[in-house]
C-alpha cells in the first residue's frame, strides 16, 4: 500500500519512513509534491485534516499529515497551534525567548505544559485521527542542543533535563509524535 505524507519536509519523510515501513507490512511511504494548502484551522486536528485532504485529493493516494505544538497550562493552552509563529514568525529562538519572558515570574509548580501531536489519515471519505501527548513543564532557561523548536525549554515529566538534553533515540521513543505514530501503526495493521 502506498501512503503519501502531506509534507514537503524531506527530513520528516525520512524519519517517518524509517518508523512506518518496518512496522506495517507492505507499506511504502511517499513524499508529496503538490501545492501546500493554507493551514487556517483552529485546532491541531483541523490543520492536520486540511493537509491530509489536500494530499489525498492531489495524489489519489491515502494520505497522512500531522500538526503539533506546545500547550502551556498557565497560558490557557497557548501557544498551541500557533507555536511555530508565537513570536510573529517562524523563528525558534524568538519563540522560546518570548515564552520564557511570558513565564518569567511564574513559579516552577505552575509551569506545566505538554507537547501535542495530531496525525490525520485520509483515504477518500475515510478520515481517522490519532493524538499523542508528552507532559512536562517549562524550564527557566534554555538547555541542550539536541532537537528543535521548544525542546530546549521543555522538561519531560519524570526528567530533570530538557528534551534538547535527551539523546535523540530517547526523545523519539517518548515524544507526543511517537505516541500518535504508534496509534497510526496500530490502525494500519488492524
Amino acid at each position: 500500500m502506498k501512503l503519501v505524507l502531506a509534507s514537503h519536509n524531506a527530513g520528516k519523510l525520512a524519519e517517518l519512513r524509517a518508523i512506518l515501513e518496518p512496522a506495517v507490512a507492505g507499506l511504502e511511504l511517499v513524499g508529496y509534491d503538490g501545492p501546500e494548502p493554507v493551514e487556517d484551522g483552529i485546532s491541531y486536528l483541523e490543520n492536520a485534516l486540511i493537509k491530509a485532504r489536500a494530499a489525498n485529493k492531489h495524489t489519489g493516494l491515502p494520505a497522512i499529515a500531522d500538526d503539533s505544538g506546545l500547550a502551556v497550562e498557565i497560558l490557557g493552552g497557548w501557544p498551541g497551534i500557533f507555536s511555530a509563529r508565537w513570536a510573529g514568525g517562524r523563528d525558534n529562538v524568538a519563540n522560546r525567548r518570548l515564552l520564557l519572558a511570558q513565564l518569567a515570574d511564574v513559579k516552577a509548580e505552575h509551569r506545566a505544559a505538554a507537547f501535542v501531536c495530531t496525525i490525520a489519515f485520509v483515504d477518500g471519505e475515510d478520515e481517522v485521527s490519532f493524538t499523542g501527548f508528552w507532559s512536562g513543564s517549562i524550564s527557566f532557561e534554555e538547555r541542550g542542543t539536541n532537537g528543535h523548536g521548544y525542546d530546549p525549554v521543555f522538561i519531560p515529566e519524570g526528567f530533570e533535563v530538557t528534551a534538547a538534553e535527551l539523546e535523540p533515540e530517547v526523545k523519539n521513543a517518548l515524544s507526543h509524535r511517537a505516541e500518535a505514530v504508534g496509534q497510526l501503526i496500530s490502525y494500519l495493521n488492524a
